[in-house]
């Protein structure tokens, strides 16, 4: 048995001792998941703890009050940490991998280049949360609160995202291939330049957002909310927008080639150079 200081992650200084079963050889990520495991037992506060590198792989954090945690580089991989408060906390390059999330607090925290692939973030609150480069593959986000984000050049290929609310979202450049956002909320999302190839968007709110440069390939737009968006130059080939509300959106030089717009709102879309529009449009009044 041997004691081991955890120390505050803003002011440096020891916020408790733990008695651990460890030597001096054994790794400091072993160490700092003993000294994890033995507050929860003890029942020592563990906001705003140093716990960098913490291996925690399969721990049980359900409910815990982490806000403002260094957990940056720690293994969570396959922890349950459903219902816990992480908000502020710095995640990153974490392993979040087939992590239990699910109604978590996650707002504001940092999970840049953080894995999360597989894990189940159901309900999460992911509000201002920074993802920058964030690996989400297979992830189950439904129902959770994404708004105001930052999800620049992350991986959600298969991500499952319906009914998330993702308004003002910055997904720029990020690889959105084949995920589920049917019923999402992406108003005034930033998706330039991402990657939407097979998506599902049935439904979705995509009023005012930006979708300049992006790959739309064989998605399905059906009965979304587009109005206002910007299409410049995105690859809507083979796109399925029947029943969408294009109102004014600016379509100016995108790729409509076989894309379906049966039922479609065009009312005031700009197509100007759009590939494609104008022999398989049949558009609508828009309702008053």
């Amino acid at each position: 048995m041997m004691e081991f200081k955890i120390l505050n992650g803003l002011t440096g200084e020891t916020q408790f001792t733990a008695l651990i079963d460890a030597e001096e050889t054994t790794a400091e990520s072993t160490k700092v998941g003993l000294a994890v495991e033995w507050a929860l037992e003890t029942g020592f506060d563990l906001s705003g703890a140093d716990l960098t590198g913490a291996d925690l792989f399969r721990a049980d954090l359900r409910g815990i009050n982490l806000r403002g945690v260094n957990l940056s580089w720690a293994d969570l991989y396959g922890a349950k940490i459903a219902g816990a408060n992480l908000a502020g906390a710095y995640l990153y390059g974490a392993n979040l991998s087939w992590a239990n999330l699910s109604g978590a607090n996650l707002s504001r925290a940092y999970l840049t280049d953080a894995c999360l692939s597989d894990a189940t973030l159901s309900y999460a609150c992911l509000s201002g949360a920074d993802l920058a480069g964030a690996t989400l593959l297979r992830a189950n986000l439904y129902g959770a609160k994404i708004a105001g984000a930052v999800l620049y050049c992350a991986n959600l290929s298969e991500a499952n995202l319906s009914d998330t609310n993702l308004s003002s979202a910055i997904l720029r450049s990020s690889d959105l291939a084949k995920v589920n956002l049917s019923g999402a909320n992406l108003s005034g999302a930033d998706l330039t330049e991402a990657n939407l190839f097979r998506a599902d968007l049935y439904g979705a709110k995509l009023a005012g957002a930006n979708l300049s440069d992006t790959n739309l390939y064989c998605v399905n737009l059906s009965d979304t909310n587009l109005s206002s968006a910007i299409l410049r130059s995105s690859d809507l080939t083979k796109a399925n927008l029947s029943g969408a509300d294009l109102y004014e959106a600016d379509l100016t030089g995108a790729n409509l080639t076989d894309a379906c717009l049966l039922d479609a709102n065009l009312s005031k879309a700009n197509l100007a150079i759009a590939a494609g529009a104008a022999p398989t449009a049949r558009s609508r009044k828009r309702d008053l």
